[in-house]
This record gives C-alpha cells, sequence and structure tokens, in this order.
C-alpha cells in the first residue's frame, strides 16, 4: 500500500513500463500552463477524452490534469513520438480515431 491506495487487482491498471516508471509514487504533478498542483490523470475515474487528445503521434494535454500527467509521464518523448508515428503508418488507430 501507498500514499494510504490499496494495490489489489481492482485498483490497478495496464501501464507502460516507461509511464510506470514516471509516474512512480506521485499522485499530483504540476500543470506546466498554470503552475497549479493538480491530481494525476486517473485512468479508473477520468474520462481520457476530457483530458488528452492526439494531434498525429502526439498526446496533448487539453486540461491541467492532462498536461501535468503528459509532462511528468514524459508521453511525448521522441521514442514515443516515434512508436506512434510507426503504428498509424501501419494502419493502426488510436481510440477509435481514424
Amino acid at each position: 500500500m501507498r500514499n494510504n491506495i490499496c494495490d489489489s487487482l481492482s485498483n490497478l491498471a495496464l501501464a507502460c513500463d516507461r509511464c510506470n516508471f514516471h509516474k512512480g509514487p506521485n499522485l499530483s504533478s504540476i500543470d506546466p500552463l498554470t503552475g497549479t498542483v493538480v491530481s494525476l490523470f486517473h485512468p479508473r475515474l477520468d474520462q481520457w477524452y476530457e483530458h488528452f487528445k492526439f494531434e498525429e503521434s502526439e498526446i496533448v494535454g487539453t486540461s491541467p490534469v492532462g498536461r501535468a500527467t503528459a509532462q511528468l509521464l514524459q508521453m511525448n518523448a521522441i521514442r514515443r513520438i516515434e512508436l506512434r508515428t510507426e503504428w498509424l503508418l501501419s494502419g493502426g488507430t488510436f481510440g477509435g480515431q481514424v
């Protein structure tokens, strides 16, 4: 248990190893636009489309939560963008986008 949160299977969410590494024990981070401390995106409680959007291969935070999460997890590191670009070029899509 970390931060008084149970680590039972019902409270876990899938994450890539890089996101998990960068998140660490953090539950909040700083919105790079406003400088405000905000909660990170919670995959069990928050709706992805309310906090993020795709612009080609980049994940753009559209809310304080999205911006802080994208920055902390380094969602747009060069290699991640390269992998998403390869995915799109191979015919893949993201979240129902065509």
